[in-house]
């Protein structure tokens, strides 16, 4: 189909196996998810079509497959085509079919895609925009440089932990690991992703336990360490926590954006005067299998549209199954320019100690990230001031060119993470 206008268009990229040639899927892709489905209808008019039917930009043709990556009942029941076609596709969608909706842009961009039945494999693997339609969206309030100034940490990382263990402590026993934390000088401290608002000890206590301690550090300090506090639950919940952090003088909330999803956390980022610590818990069943769900890449631009100022991004050799090449693609992902919305600063955790800080500054050449390590602070061989000061000198090493073996030399906190941490 030839559009005779321009027209305003968002593209998206995909990865897409089924039983029809490229080309044919393309086309049902294109019509299944605007003016048209799998029949002829009388209402698809020419004009129609011209004004609201997503058009095929692209197709290049990858080598098929012999067998099915997805299971599809309607592919069975229409007998094996023989050969599994593959390719990368780009759709170019009318900007007026959705306007400044983000669900309804997740559903124009996604939607039934993942159910089609000729559909063996689909993945959505990029996304772009034009600026003035990226405005529309509410976008980080905050992004690095707003994050950077709330935490009074400049020219380095945001080094940082998790309050471990993740459920069961006490507000006063929180505060009490909050307060050996900022006497070691620590930058960023979270709550775990499993705490927000439990019976056995409220948000509200969490709140008035810790952030005297955050205060008292302040005072000494000169700058205030940044405490996301989770405020995941209903948006009610959500609206109601913010106000009780930032009435208590906090900088920073946090979110499991997967499960409050796009309009929970768009409605808090515009409610919100704090910035928004996005924690993707979940993220593994929307991406693991490589022929299904999302790439990060279109994953963080969607956050990042919807006002999330920081976001995860695993950590090098961590506990999960990602490899260390997919983390730091993602943390470029996040730092890459996009439609003219802020960046996200990449958040790196699970299994980090000072040992990653060489890799992940030659690799991104950026110190505008959060490095955040639990056992790698608080399970330091000579406490938690030391290990704090082993994440500092790691990255004072890596920034300086310097090997880790050689600064330690001369630095006996991170001499002793080499020692205590070296084979992980």
């Amino acid at each position: 189909m030839t559009i005779t206008a321009p027209r305003p268009e968002f593209t998206v990229r995909y990865f897409v196996e089924s039983s029809l040639p490229a080309e044919k899927i393309a086309q049902v892709i294109a019509g299944e998810q605007s003016s048209g489905t799998f029949l002829a209808l009388p209402g698809e008019t020419a004009q129609l079509k011209e004004r609201s039917r997503a058009r095929v930009t692209n197709i290049h043709s990858l080598p098929p497959a012999l067998e099915p990556s997805l299971h599809s009942a309607h592919v069975e029941r229409r007998g094996s085509p023989g050969v599994y076609h593959r390719a990368e596709i780009e759709i170019a969608f009318p900007i007026e079919n959705v306007g400044a909706n983000l669900p309804v842009l997740l559903a124009t961009l996604a939607g039934n895609l993942f159910e089609l039945g000729e559909v063996t494999g689909l993945r959505v693997l990029d996304l772009d925009m034009p600026p003035d339609y990226a405005r529309q969206f509410p976008g980080p309030a905050f992004s690095i440089d707003g994050t950077r100034r709330l935490a009074g940490v400049h020219g380095r990382p945001m080094i940082g932990t998790i309050i471990k263990p993740s459920i069961g402590l006490t507000a006063e026993q929180t505060a009490a690991m909050v307060d050996d934390l900022c006497g070691a000088g620590i930058d960023f401290i979270k709550d775990d992703e499993l705490i927000a608002n439990p019976p056995y000890e409220p948000f509200a206590n969490r709140v008035a336990a810790v952030m005297p301690v955050l205060h008292k550090h302040a005072d000494r300090l000169g700058r205030m360490p940044m405490y996301a506090f989770n405020i995941s639950g209903s948006i009610d919940d959500m609206l109601r926590h913010h106000d009780t952090v930032l009435n208590a003088g906090g900088t920073c909330v946090m979110v499991s954006v997967n499960w409050a999803g796009f309009a929970g956390v768009e409605h808090l980022r515009r409610h919100s005067q704090l910035p928004i610590h996005g924690h993707r818990n979940g993220w593994g069943g929307m991406t693991r299998h490589p022929a299904l769900g999302f790439s990060f890449e279109a994953y963080q631009k969607l956050w990042r549209l919807a006002g999330v100022d920081h976001l995860h991004v695993n950590g090098l050799r961590s506990k999960f199954w990602e490899p260390d090449e997919s983390v730091l693609r993602s943390a470029r992902a996040c730092l890459s320019p996009f439609a003219g919305v802020p960046a996200l600063m990449p958040v790196f955790s699970s299994g980090q100690w000072a040992g990653q800080a060489p890799d992940l500054f030659w690799q991104l050449q950026s110190t505008d990230l959060m490095h955040l390590a639990g056992g790698g602070i608080i399970g330091h061989p000579d406490g938690i001031h030391a290990g704090v000061a082993s994440m500092h000198e790691g990255w004072e090493a890596a920034v300086a060119g310097e090997s880790l073996d050689a600064y330690a030399e001369t630095h006996p906190a991170l001499s002793r993470a080499l020692s205590h941490f070296g084979r992980m």
